[in-house]
């Protein structure tokens, strides 16, 4: 184990796999209240080793929709985290190992969930700094040596979250206008 509890593993395409499966099973699930779902963060990036917990984005056109949004996510196993959301990225967390409930009683690799409306800046940010590293291989190698480092060295979830914050806004920074 890592001296921080966080341990960063090799990529994995079951990832791109597991977020497919998760995707059909909630899309189904709010098909008409959404506008897409996006595999974001580190298990997006084919090459770059990472926490295997995937980050998953619900896009919804405004937040007119969002009451209808979190009864459909109840439905199937998530509930509304307030208390990890803020404007633009609403979380939700997961009952059991089986959310999203599909009926067959399948076992999900761990996900963070989340709902953003289309114009939220949070959902802009986890989009172009994913297709930065999708298309930058080098920035892949350097973030997952960060992390690695950030992985051994660092103490709690907070530091090592923190530590990758200069390299995450300095990319931003290029992409973003």
């Amino acid at each position: 184990m890592t001296h921080s509890g966080i341990k960063i593993i090799n990529f994995d395409d079951q990832w791109i796999k597991e977020f497919k499966s998760i995707k059909q099973v909630i899309s189904k699930s709010l098909s008409d209240l959404i506008i897409n779902i996006e595999h974001v963060g580190s298990t997006s990036v084919k090459g770059l080793g990472a926490k295997p917990v995937l980050d998953i984005d619900i896009v919804i056109e405004d937040y007119d929709v969002f009451p209808n949004v979190i009864q459909a996510l109840e439905k199937i196993g998530y509930f509304h985290q307030k208390e990890w959301s803020f404007e633009g990225r609403e979380a939700f967390g997961r009952k059991n190992t089986s959310t999203p409930w599909d009926g067959k009683g399948t076992k999900w690799m761990e996900h963070h969930l989340y709902v953003c409306n289309k114009d939220s800046k949070e959902l802009a940010r986890h989009i172009a700094f994913r297709d930065y590293l999708r298309n930058n291989p080098e920035a892949v190698t350097e973030y997952e040596n960060i992390k690695r480092t950030l992985a051994k060295t660092m103490k709690d979830r907070t530091s090592y979250t923190s530590g990758k914050t200069e390299f995450i806004k300095k990319i931003l920074e290029k992409v973003m206008d």
